[in-house]
């Protein structure tokens, strides 16, 4: 993997850690409204875990490989 590469994977992933975190503010704040949609909390739920999973994925992207 070249250095570029790198340093994309990791400006990437500190702007998908922003995210996921403004959206689990998002998400309990609107959790605690009586009078949230809860179609739209759903779905900021599901954006969440994806983030999540994207996140893993980069990581995983950056960890040397240990049988080369």
């Amino acid at each position: 993997m070249e250095t570029n590469d790198i340093e994309h994977y990791k400006h990437r992933l500190v702007e998908l850690r922003i995210e996921h975190r403004d959206l689990d503010d998002v998400i309990t704040r609107l959790a605690n409204d009586p009078l949230v949609d809860e179609l739209e909390l759903k779905r900021l739920k599901k954006r969440k875990l994806m983030l999540k999973d994207l996140i893993a994925h980069l990581e995983s992207k950056l960890i040397p490989d240990l049988n080369a």
